[in-house]
């Protein structure tokens, strides 16, 4: 009998309140045993309410990956830094559940991402990698157009070791090469 490949009937969808209990079960897990975030204790379920709430209040988007109304994983764009001349530059951040990694999940839920952030306006994507040992997280971004910017080496300290950070890049549209439109949803001025 043939095996469904990994991402049939998998849905990409904005996220809705009732996907928090999962959004945060997903996100604690990886606070707990991943390197990626540096955050040391999971973030409360409030909190993350908080956190998704703040994001598309800024009309950014927050998607989750889904199927068979599991939520596998989740993805989200928010400002790289919060003063005016960065509006059109984001940062993403995308997580798993455990066993929904190495099918190829993470890919898809960033390259929608890279795709709504670019219709919304904005001219950058800045992905701020924890521990440069990801090499899923750093090869996904590569996959999808992303250039590295730099190294902080040692910015972290997790796991009774020293982290670096990876930044990357990729241009969203016609990236800084025109003067860019301001847009209403996304950003302060």
């Amino acid at each position: 009998m043939p095996v469904a490949p990994p991402l049939t009937g998998l849905l990409l969808r904005p996220s809705r309140p009732d996907d928090l209990p999962a959004i945060t079960t997903i996100y604690a897990w990886n606070v707990e045993h991943g390197s990626g975030t540096f955050e040391l204790e999971p973030p409360s379920l409030p909190e993350m309410t908080r956190r998704r709430d703040d994001v598309l209040a800024k009309g950014l988007p927050w998607l989750v990956a889904e199927r068979a109304g599991t939520v596998l994983g989740y993805a989200y764009a928010n400002h790289f830094r919060p003063r005016p001349a960065y509006r059109f530059a984001l940062e993403d951040s995308v997580y798993l559940a455990p066993d929904a990694r190495g099918q190829g999940l993470g890919r898809l839920l960033l390259a929608e991402l890279l795709a709504r952030c670019e219709a919304l306006g904005a001219r950058q994507m800045f992905a701020v990698i924890g521990d440069s040992a990801n090499a899923a997280s750093i090869g996904v971004h590569r996959a999808l157009g992303f250039d590295d910017v730099g190294v902080m080496r040692g910015a972290g300290w997790k796991f009774d070791r020293w982290l670096d950070v990876v930044i990357m890049q990729r241009a969203l549209g016609p990236g800084s090469a025109t003067a860019p439109v301001e847009y209403a949803t996304v950003g302060p001025r």
